[in-house]
């Protein structure tokens, strides 16, 4: 028999939603009409409630970890939506992940918003605030009980381990992800819930489920797309944009099956039926098929630089930390605190608290096995959880992280259902059950304390140095954080308070970034030698990483050994050949050593791999422009590079503009000339030498002359801290 008898809220006798619409009889149409109004009242308030506490990341910044790979340093994404970077989004396994519609989602905010992260931001708070209406009418329509569906909702919105994935900009991948997993389960529900009954008290109820048997396209006897309908294609078809945002729910077609379980009861355990599971098995094919196939494309993205191998990180390691991270994502759901963006992974695991973790899993996995017929949800509930978080459970070890509070973001939707409807069946029982603030007040009081869990939480994501001070607080031995904040301060100019953090991460694990950072700092304040010291030890653990051979070359080019340090400028761009950074510095090297023709194919070298970089358009020319060698000089190119760093500073940087007017003297246009540096002065002159030259050099233009200069000082491109 397929009709099933959930829980639902009192409604009328007649009032009920079967199949693919609403069947009310006339005389109760208008109290079915108050009963939807309440569902809409309810998702108002989970809106503008959600919207209040989340409102405050307006005002908050970037920060250091994984937004500039998708946004702030990624030229691609900051180029906006067009054919060719729409291309690259669907190419593109960079940052270790094949998600086209994360790029595109970035790319539009791009068009929209520049790099303005508040806008950014309140975009990710939308998603979340959709996620939980769709949420709330997800369970409504799998089981009847509003109030339920609105408690699983709102503790959706407002938990506090869900701030990661909403207040991170990089995390967009979660909220959409999680969106169009969502909106596919709806469409499941649509698709496979045609007997579904949300109110029960039905008058005829056996001539209702034999209209819902007929009807019910799971009855088809073929599962191979024959019955697939619309509502299966459109599941499968969100399924997909949902991997193709974040591979985090490939899990989703098992959850399909607990729902089969419960509420839907296409699949029972007593008397267990294989051939039951056989079909509801086959025909999800599909869905498993987009599984494995977006496994394997995840794996491929991750494993040549994201994918932890077994020497670093054996197996019976990776089980312990397994365990361990279940027992404490459990406590999390219940006492969310000393939350942070990282959490450390040791390199060495007690037994003992994994072994108590194994225990607690056991105990809890026994007493729902137990209830399995009497309570169907806690198992739901309690599978849901285990299953979604295996992905990320760390058994294929991806980052230095023993756990995420983003990874929560989909699988505590388990333990909302099954905390939601066990609070309901003990309600029933309780003395006070008819009244109806005994029955509010707990759930209520919880919500407000999740909510101002979460509102300081979302302070601690308001900038890098915030996030990073309390990961270190609330750890130990964190390396990532140590490192991260002390590229916030270095990149404050606060070196000493770094160089405090970097020495620590330095302790804890000695790593490349640590070394180059710390000899950048001691090569910024003159301590040359020194700074020598730890970048060499960054090459005896990678001889050719990039940074660390472009930073021992800027020295030895400092100190006039020209031949060592082309030597390193050429093994960062063997290294590194899309980066122009060792070209930029092969060029001043050249033009430091007399060799202007080669600094210039250098510089050439440059812009080919990074045509739109202000800075390499810049040297290149003003040394076309303004060299006392007259066979550099090439003014009508001078002009159309200076012509290009003005269009893309929009015509008011006074740098700009007085190459730009350099270039233009040199070809003859002394009246673009003066007009130009005129506009340069008139901005203050900021970024040049001194309003004093830029008048000079105004009255040279005024007498027909062209400006020349010594391009043996050329700018050197800043050292990069690792992260």
């Amino acid at each position: 028999m397929l009709a099933i008898q959930p829980f639902s809220d009192p409604a009328p006798a007649d009032t009920r939603f079967i199949g693919r619409g609403v069947i009310a009889s006339s005389p109760f149409f208008c109290q079915q009409s108050a009963f939807m109004a309440r569902l809409r009242l309810i998702c108002l308030l989970l809106t503008l409630f959600t919207l209040l506490v989340y409102l405050r990341v307006w005002q908050h910044d970037y920060v250091l970890y994984d937004d500039p790979d998708y946004v702030t340093e990624n030229r691609t994404v900051q180029a906006g939506l067009s054919g060719e970077g729409i291309q690259w989004a669907f190419t593109t396994t960079d940052v270790s992940n094949w998600h086209p519609l994360t790029w595109l989602s970035h790319m539009l905010d791009c068009e929209l918003f520049g790099l303005n992260p508040g806008p950014q931001h309140l975009v990710n708070v939308l998603f979340h605030i959709a996620n939980a209406v769709v949420l709330a009418l997800l369970m409504f329509r799998l089981t009847g009980v509003m109030w339920a569906a609105g408690f699983i909702a709102a503790a959706f919105a407002l938990h506090p381990t869900h701030v990661e994935s909403v207040a991170w900009i990089a995390e967009r991948k979660d909220v959409l992800s999680t969106f169009f997993g969502f909106i596919s389960m709806l469409c499941y529900v649509r698709w496979r819930g045609a007997n579904l009954i949300t109110e029960p008290r039905l008058q005829n109820a056996t001539r209702q489920t034999a209209v819902a048997d007929t009807s019910n396209p799971c009855r088809s006897r073929s599962p191979w797309f024959v019955g697939f309908g619309v509502w299966g294609f459109c599941t499968l078809a969100f399924f997909a944009l949902s991997l193709m945002a974040k591979p985090m729910l490939v899990t989703l077609p098992f959850v399909f099956l607990l729902l089969d379980y419960w509420p839907l009861k296409r699949l029972t355990l007593q008397p267990f039926n294989p051939s039951t599971l056989q079909l509801r098995l086959l025909e999800k094919w599909p869905f498993f098929v987009l599984t494995v196939a977006s496994c394997v494309i995840t794996y491929q993205a991750q494993v040549s630089d994201a994918v932890v191998d077994f020497d670093q990180r054996p197996l019976s390691l990776r089980l312990l930390n397994a365990l361990v991270a279940y027992a404490r994502y459990v406590g999390k759901l219940f006492w969310p605190t000393d939350l942070c963006v990282i959490y450390p992974l040791e390199h060495r695991l007690p037994w003992w608290p994994a072994a108590i973790a194994a225990a607690g899993l056991a105990v809890i996995s026994w007493v729902v096995w137990q209830w399995r017929r009497r309570k169907p949800y806690l198992l739901v509930g309690w599978l849901w959880f285990l299953g979604t978080l295996v992905p990320v459970i760390g058994i294929v070890q991806v980052g230095g992280q023993s756990m995420a509070d983003r990874y929560t973001y989909f699988p505590f939707i388990g333990l909302f259902i099954a905390i939601a409807f066990l609070s309901r069946d003990v309600a029933v029982h309780l003395p006070l059950r008819r009244s109806a603030s005994a029955l509010v007040v707990v759930p209520v009081a919880a919500l407000l304390g999740c909510a101002a869990v979460t509102w300081r939480q979302l302070g601690y994501w308001k900038d890098s140095e915030t996030l990073f001070t309390r990961a270190v607080a609330v750890t130990r031995d964190n390396h990532v954080a140590r490192v991260n904040l002390g590229v916030a301060l270095e990149e404050q100019r606060r070196f000493d308070e770094a160089l405090i953090h970097y020495r620590e991460a330095l302790r804890i694990r000695p790593s490349v970034q640590v070394y180059n950072n710390i000899g950048n700092i001691l090569s910024a304040n003159g301590k040359n030698d020194e700074a020598l010291v730890y970048y060499r030890e960054v090459l005896r653990l990678m001889p050719h990483a990039p940074l660390a051979n472009m930073n021992v070359g800027m020295l030895l080019l400092e100190m006039d050994q020209f031949d060592p340090a082309m030597q390193h400028f050429l093994t960062a761009a063997r290294a590194a050949p899309d980066d122009p950074r060792p070209h930029s510095l092969m060029a001043k090297a050249c033009v430091k050593r007399g060799q202007k023709a080669q600094g210039v194919a250098h510089l050439r070298e440059a812009l080919r791999r990074s045509p739109d970089d202000v800075q390499i358009l810049l040297v290149l020319a003003r040394l076309l422009a303004a060299d006392q060698d007259a066979s550099v000089r090439n003014g009508a190119h001078a002009v159309k590079l200076a012509e290009a760093a003005n269009e893309l500073t929009g015509g008011n940087n006074s740098l700009v503009l007085d190459t730009l007017a350099m270039a233009y003297a040199e070809v003859g246009r002394f009246n673009e000339a003066q007009q130009t540096v005129a506009k340069a002065i008139a901005l203050g002159g900021e970024g040049t030498e001194d309003i004093s030259i830029l008048q000079e050099r105004l009255a040279l233009y005024r007498t027909n002359k062209p400006y020349r200069e010594s391009a043996t000082n050329m700018p050197t491109p800043p050292k990069t801290p690792g992260r």
